[in-house]
Parts: structure tokens; sequence; C-alpha cells
């Protein structure tokens, strides 16, 4: 059995998606529903069970001895949450809980970290899992204060051997798109963003950018392909003997320009980009880079190459945004 947590959720359905495909069948979500349309990105898969979040410690004793591995995808994922507290009960504490019921009960875990703990990436975004070099690094948000500090955490307890599950990752995802998405408003992937404006008859509309050295549009990301993460956790869950902290990337930073021409693209259109001036209260806090160093992903034993911008996009938006059903 499989335990995924935030597993209706945008990455976790896509984790539960490739699962089902490569044969496992005894598949648990641990997430909330609401009122939306949430429940159809898990609809087309044979679960065991779905079970509410403040449940999980019930269900975990209940079964242990049935459980191969719990991945932890749940969490508050907004970057612009105000409420630490809330934040540090989801985020925080639930993952450190976790860990320690993991360790006891000889559970592999396999934990979402994010980029956001880079910070304004002054530091560089070398997924380094010493702990004296995760010190350095500043979160600029709440959300990435919260993963950075179960990365500390961790790395502490890996540090002076106390005890942790028989395997333990964290991922830090980059800028990661695709299906299933649909559900999470504001913090939707650019490129959902620009398909949409367009599929309605508007253009394109990106940030202005409020630095010299950055053309409008020009403002770099590691885009993801979702299916590029979903690899890296089956690929985890094949070889048990790795484990720390590894960033989920491409490798490669592209611009915002460069993702809304590859989504014109893809609906075969002539690309019509306008630019608008970032919020105020964003400027201070904007990533203008991020890029992904994945060697020691590499190293541990990941070959798989990543996909490109356009052919994620073209992926995206062909397989899925275009089609009457684009669930995965």
């Amino acid at each position: 059995m499989i335990v995924v947590t935030g597993g209706a959720g945008f990455i976790g359905s896509n984790i539960l998606a490739g699962l089902e495909a490569r044969g496992h069948d005894d598949l648990v979500v641990v997430d909330t529903l609401g009122t939306d349309d949430k429940w159809r990105n898990i609809a087309k898969r044979a679960l065991a069970d779905v079970v509410r979040p403040e449940r999980i410690f019930d269900f975990l004793n209940a079964r242990a001895g049935e459980i191969e591995a719990v991945v932890h995808m749940g969490a508050i994922s907004s970057t612009e949450e105000r409420d630490a507290d809330v934040i540090v009960a989801n985020n925080i504490r639930l993952t450190l809980d976790l860990v320690d019921w993991c360790a006891r009960h000889g559970v592999r875990l396999i934990y979402a970290s994010s980029a956001a703990t880079y910070g304004d990436g002054a530091l560089g975004f070398d997924d380094d899992g010493e702990a004296g070099a995760l010190a350095g690094l500043q979160p600029l948000n709440a959300y990435g204060w919260s993963k950075h500090m179960v990365d500390r955490r961790i790395t502490a307890l890996r540090a002076r051997g106390a005890a942790l599950p028989p395997q333990w990752a964290g991922l830090k995802f980059f800028n990661v798109y695709g299906p299933n998405e649909y559900h999470k408003g504001g913090q939707r992937s650019v490129a959902h963003q620009v398909f949409c404006r367009i599929r309605d008859g508007g253009h394109a509309r990106l940030f202005r950018s409020h630095r010299p050295d950055y053309p409008h549009g020009g403002q770099l990301r590691d885009f993801v392909w979702v299916g590029d993460c979903v690899a890296v956790v089956e690929w985890l869950l094949e070889t048990p003997e790795a484990s720390g902290l590894f960033n989920v990337g491409s490798g490669k930073a592209r611009s915002f320009a460069d993702l809304a021409r590859a989504v014109y693209a893809a609906m075969n259109l002539k690309p019509e980009i306008e630019f608008v001036d970032m919020p105020e209260h964003l400027r201070e806090k904007y990533q203008y880079f991020t890029e992904a160093k994945i060697g020691r992903l590499r190293a541990a034993g990941f070959t798989r190459p990543t996909t490109e911008l356009e052919d994620g996009i073209a992926s995206y938006v062909r397989d899925y945004l275009l089609n009457a059903d684009p669930y995965v």
C-alpha cells in the first residue's frame, strides 16, 4: 500500500495516475476535496480509500503493517498565504509527525519541499543537503520558510544519527505545469493562465520587468513538466537506497515569453503578448531567475532526460487543455 497525501491535488493526482499505470493497485488518498471539482482529479483512479487529513494517523496506525511508503504532497501551497499558524500546522507539524511515524514503523517517506526555499536565489539553486549550506538560505515567504524548516530539521536529525525513515527524500519542485491543476485558482501555472486568456479571446498577459537587466517577459524560471516530477517519484520508489534532498526541475531556465510563445504555437496561433505592471506587494519578493541544479539527482542514479519546454507545453495543450476531458 502507498499512501499519497494531497493525492487529489495537482502533483499528487498525477503521481497516483503514474503509480496506477505501473501496476500499483493499493493506493490511498489523504486529502480534502471541498465543494468544487477537485474530486475529478482522482475520479479515474481505482483507489483503496480516501481519508480526510485529520484522520491520517488513525488510518496509518490501523494499517501500519500494510504500508510500503508515504508520498507526502499535502500542504498549504499558496505562496501568498498570510496565516503563519495555519502554515505551521499543515506544512511543518504534520510533515515532522509523518517523519517520526515513518521512522518508528520502518515506512519510506517522500515529501514535497520547494524551490521557494532558495529565496531570491542569491546563494544559487544547488540542493546541497548539508545542514550548514541550508542554514544560509532565506525564503521570501511563509510557505517557503515552512518547507525550508522541514528540510533543515531532517538534515539535522541525519547529522546527529537520529532515527529517520529507511528512505527519505525531500523534493524541491520548481515551476511545475501540467494537467489537473485546474482547481488552483490564482496559483495555477502561468501556462494554464495564458491558455485560458487566449482561449477566451484575449492576449497572453505577462508582468513587465522592473529591473533594467531583464526585458519585459524576460524573467526566467525553471519550468518543469509534471510528468518529469512523477518520473522522479516513481524512480525513488524503485530505488530505496536513494535518500536526501533533490531538486526537481528541467535544469534549464526559460523566460515567461518563451512559455507564452510555446502556448501560442501549440494552439497554432500567432503570438500576441501584452505586459502589465507587477503588483507593488510582489516586487520586493519576486524571483527574476530560478534554475534547478539537478546534479545530486543524476549522481544518485536518475538518468531520464527532462522534457523540453516546447514539448511539455505542446502535450499539455493538445493532449489535455484542448480535449473535452482534460484530466489525467
